[in-house]
């Protein structure tokens, strides 16, 4: 039972997470057997499975959530979005450009669109004590949220026109074989690199932004009954995060970088001690292939600290600064490297066991974030509920029923 302290009419109420991962390992091989065997097909139920397997076992103040979503949505949401691509790919292969053009403009077009018919389905399928979240944005605030997208996009499509424009300035002819003249290749000079540094800068603001636009929107538009979120972080806060997640993944990348040359500079004189010229050439490239896997383990696993910290601050950000109105609140004590050290460990057991910890690994990453949440609620809760439930009446189902096309589930 989770303990609950009364301090001026306000009582603490801790998440508790009760499940384990050798239960969520069961249920995650299944979803894996069956989704390799229907080639796929699985996917859909594979994904109610799982959202209902965390959300029975996720309790608040001694309830748990519950997943309410129709799997009929879920699979025909599947098959449009498997037709789209197929269609997609088919057009890309046969070289119909003017088609894929379409398709990715579409796609930008409809991004919006998608997030938020998938928030929009996700809180009309969760369910506390009876009483169903709602999302109450208009489209037109989702697409005012996402005014991030378009400003990067045109961004590069400036950017693309600049570097043209300065290529046909810098293009030196090569020179074949023979001194013939051979093609016309560019020269990337500094004004094309600062464009180029420019934008990768901006993209990221651009990231961040649509991030914060999105986070923001989805608590201050989500509720129960007639009370909405309520929404304390800035996006300088966002900023700041991605900065230092940078500069961890800096950090982590200059040991794996470190670890990796001393590695190559030992074996290197192994390689020089292999005699004989039929047997050089072949240990030459099976180390060059080796050192390429490594290199790229490598920057998976240096990516993976930043991950994990970016992962951790932003959930700890926002729970501690999001609520419900005026009567509920939520604060969050997660420990970012705590969590970082509990990735490290997961993401080295998982490649050891060739991915059959990943369930493990899932399970205790959001058992420790689910259990650094504590519900704060001003005056009884039963008497609360009481009150949501009945302004849930009048509008929660008016609004689940107005929800349209739900693409996403």
């Amino acid at each position: 039972m989770d303990s609950t302290t009364q301090r001026h009419g306000i009582a603490a109420y801790r998440l508790r997470f009760s499940g384990s991962g050798g239960e969520y390992f069961r249920v995650w091989i299944v979803n894996l057997l069956l989704s390799i065997v229907t080639l796929g097909l699985y996917t859909p139920w594979a994904r109610r499975r799982t959202a209902r397997y965390f959300y029975d076992h996720t309790m608040i103040a001694g309830s748990p959530l519950e997943f309410t979503a129709p799997l009929r949505k879920m699979v025909t949401s599947f098959i449009l979005f498997a037709l789209l691509y197929v269609a997609y790919k088919i057009a890309a292969e046969t070289g119909q450009d003017t088609v894929v053009s379409i398709f990715i403009i579409a796609a930008a077009l409809l991004a919006p669109y998608i997030w938020g018919s998938a928030m929009r389905f996700r809180l009309a399928s969760t369910r506390w004590r009876g009483l169903q979240l709602h999302f109450a944005a208009r489209w037109r605030d989702v697409y005012v949220a996402s005014w991030p997208i378009f400003l990067m996009a045109a961004v590069w499509v400036g950017i693309t026109y600049g570097l043209d424009v300065l290529s046909a300035d810098s293009v030196q002819p090569a020179r074949a074989p023979g001194g013939r003249p051979g093609p016309a290749w560019p020269r990337v000079n500094a004004p094309m690199w600062g464009l180029i540094a420019i934008g990768l800068v901006l993209s990221v603001l651009c990231v961040i932004r649509v991030e914060f636009n999105y986070k923001s929107l989805l608590v201050l538009r989500a509720g129960i009954g007639k009370q909405h979120g309520r929404w304390k972080p800035v996006y300088s806060d966002f900023v700041r995060i991605w900065g230092a997640t940078i500069v961890v993944f800096l950090a982590g990348a200059a040991v794996i970088f470190a670890l990796f040359a001393g590695a190559a500079y030992a074996a290197w004189p192994l390689l020089r001690t292999i005699k004989g010229p039929s047997f050089l050439p072949l240990a030459t490239i099976l180390l060059i292939l080796f050192l390429a896997l490594v290199f790229f383990l490598a920057l998976f696993l240096a990516s993976a600290p930043a991950r994990a910290y970016r992962e951790a601050r932003m959930f700890r950000l926002i729970w501690s600064n999001v609520g419900l109105s005026q009567i509920a609140r939520f604060k969050c004590d997660l420990s970012h490297w705590a969590f970082v050290r509990l990735r490290i460990k997961n993401t080295l057991l998982t490649l050891l066991t060739l991915g059959f910890y990943r369930p493990f690994a899932r399970v205790s990453e959001y058992r420790m974030k689910a259990d650094a949440v504590t519900l704060h609620v001003k005056g009884g809760l039963d008497q609360l509920v009481g009150e949501l439930v009945r302004q849930q009446d009048a509008l929660g189902d008016a609004l689940a029923d107005m929800a349209g096309l739900d693409i996403v589930g």
